[in-house]
């Protein structure tokens, strides 16, 4: 079938279908020369990938429209047996590896075997729930994150209230300070010129005592020299 293909070359395209070249990662066609258009789906039966242009002959032909068709996301080598030139469609899981018929016949007759496509949907459903407990481990640690950097934003905003606490009530003190030290120094210096003028009164009548007591003494001294004349 595929010889047939190759043998017709490269054919249009059906109408609402368009071929594209294969770019890094596609599957390329394995009818087109130079394997260069993109495969868009693969047969399990003819073991080849067909590009929209060669791929209607399985839509038409009633015979091929049996075959089993799948996206043409990896290279179909990935799926041949390499002892049998079969597809890969059985799932060992003794040796925990992909074989076809023959190989169950043969080497793998005693072992445990499933379909691939049964492995396949197990793994995914096995995979489906590790992926929901990573995914809730995931948002678990997220709502941990969120709690830890909430609780740093509450630190930061209590440090920094208690900062302009700190600095609002030390300048009212330093304040009270001030003011209680201009009215000690106010009461010093109103007691100092209360004690000054008292001294100073004291003083004054002092010195006219003894100002007074001297022209007494004066007095006396001249009355003691009359007498003894």
């Amino acid at each position: 079938m595929v010889e047939k293909l190759k043998s017709g070359g490269l054919q249009a395209a059906p109408s609402g279908q368009r071929c594209r070249y294969a770019e890094a990662g596609d599957v390329a066609c394995d009818i087109c020369l130079g394997g260069q258009i993109k495969a868009i789906r693969s047969c399990l039966v003819c073991l080849a990938s067909y590009c929209a242009a060669h791929l209607h002959t399985h839509n038409e032909s009633p015979a091929l429209k049996k075959h089993t068709l799948v996206e043409a996301t990896m290279p179909l080598q990935g799926r041949i047996c390499s002892h049998h030139d079969r597809l890969l469609e059985i799932y060992c899981r003794t040796d925990q590896q992909c074989v076809c018929l023959l190989c169950v016949m043969d080497e793998h007759r005693s072992h445990a075997t499933v379909s691939a496509a049964e492995e396949s949907t197990k793994k995914q459903r096995q995979l489906g729930k590790t992926r929901k407990k990573s995914k809730l481990r995931i948002q678990a640690k997220e709502k941990e994150l969120l709690d830890l950097r909430q609780a740093l934003e509450s630190l930061k905003h209590s440090a920094q209230t208690a900062v302009e606490d700190s600095k609002r009530i030390f300048t009212e003190l330093i304040r009270s300070i001030d003011r209680r030290c201009c009215e000690v120094r106010e009461l010093i210096r109103a007691q100092e010129k209360t004690a000054v003028s008292q001294t100073e009164g004291l003083i004054e009548r002092l010195v006219q005592e003894v100002a007074e007591l001297r022209k007494k003494d004066c007095e006396l001294e001249q009355l003691s020299h009359t007498e003894d004349h």
